[in-house]
């Protein structure tokens, strides 16, 4: 399981640990992931997701995660939220157009 956010793209970046005397070493920067479950409205459906917490705010701030998945660019997401942004998508034409034809 690699360390990187699938809805952000987060992952580790790495740098200098410097002491007290300025001597460098190198070090590592993990990303803050927890594993969460969130829920789709469109899909009726949850789905387990991999994300760093910065991420979840994010999700939160735009008001759920279809629409997180909407605005997002798919080169950041990973291929299991691409899928689940194609399916979003689709849901969402569906739905539209639903209320088009009432």
């Amino acid at each position: 399981m690699s360390r990187r956010c699938e809805l952000t793209g987060k992952a580790v970046l790495s740098g200098n640990r410097v002491s007290h005397s300025n001597r460098k070493t190198r070090r590592r920067f993990l990303p803050n992931l927890v594993n969460v479950t969130l829920t789709s409205d469109l899909l009726k459906r949850s789905v387990k997701l991999r994300v760093s917490a910065n991420a979840l705010k994010t999700v939160d701030h735009r008001g759920g995660l279809d629409a997180f998945l909407m605005k997002a660019r798919s080169e950041e997401l990973s291929p299991k939220a691409a899928e689940l942004k194609r399916a979003v998508a689709k849901a969402t034409v569906a739905v539209t157009s639903d209320a088009v034809a009432a």
